[in-house]
């Protein structure tokens, strides 16, 4: 079996042409994700940019403010159509609650296509000891499986979360949400600031719908070559 369409591609780099390069090598993924030193760098301009062709744009920039900071930002940004956006789950019910209303509303009025809100749990570089100096009670996967309950009560449409907490999140909130999976390597791929992380197979047999990598991709010699033999579940 082939998952390209399930592969997120990680744009790590601010160059607009080895970005563009990448969505010409392997367009058939599942989206690319552009994150924050993209968008810093390049803002709204290079964003589209890349959507202007034909990919989808998984937009990581993961909002965390006061809510109507965040519906405004949000707001800003629809008109790139992004085909997923994120934002912390840690803002709360208010905020999550509000960014989907504005979404809503702003794609109806707008004619446009309402991406898919995606909610980022927690980061893959924490682990329980970085729990512990943050003076967060209980283990990572306690968090996760409430800010899963969360996203879901907030009426979003997905969760980033590691793939380690995958199968308890299926267990407590079944198929509902759609399960993004960053920390994504190859066996014997270097894990560079990952800490919680999985094989792309394990992932998609333990529930997840996309899987983000990057560097073991993009930073291939054969970026075609390295998606081909990564997308085929063994």
């Amino acid at each position: 079996m082939d998952y390209k369409n399930k592969i997120i591609v990680a744009i790590d780099t601010i160059d607009t042409r080895e970005a563009l390069n990448l969505t010409k090598i392997i367009p058939d993924v599942g989206a690319f994700k552009i994150g924050l030193e993209y968008f810093c760098y390049n803002g709204p301009q290079g964003i589209r940019l890349i959507s202007d062709t034909g990919v989808k744009i998984f937009l990581d920039l993961k909002f965390h403010d006061i809510p109507n900071t965040v519906a405004g930002a949000i707001k800003a940004i629809l008109n790139l159509q992004p085909y997923m956006l994120t934002l912390h789950l840690s803002g709360g019910y208010d905020m999550l609650n509000k960014a989907n209303e504005v979404v809503s509303e702003y794609c109806q009025i707008n004619s446009l296509k309402k991406p898919l809100i995606l909610g980022v749990s927690v980061l893959t570089s924490i682990d329980d000891n970085d729990f512990v100096s943050l003076g967060i009670s209980g283990k990572v996967e306690d968090q996760v499986i409430r800010l899963a309950k969360l996203a879901k009560n907030s009426g979003l449409d997905g969760l980033v979360s590691s793939a380690k907490e995958l199968q308890i999140i299926r267990k407590e909130i079944g198929q509902e949400l759609l399960l993004v999976t960053p920390g994504i390597r190859p066996i014997g791929g270097n894990i560079n600031d990952q800490k919680r992380i999985v094989t792309p197979t394990q992932a998609i047999n333990d529930g997840a719908n996309y899987l983000v990598i990057g560097r073991p991709i993009t930073a291939s010699k054969d970026p075609r070559k390295s998606l081909d033999d990564i997308s085929k579940v063994t």
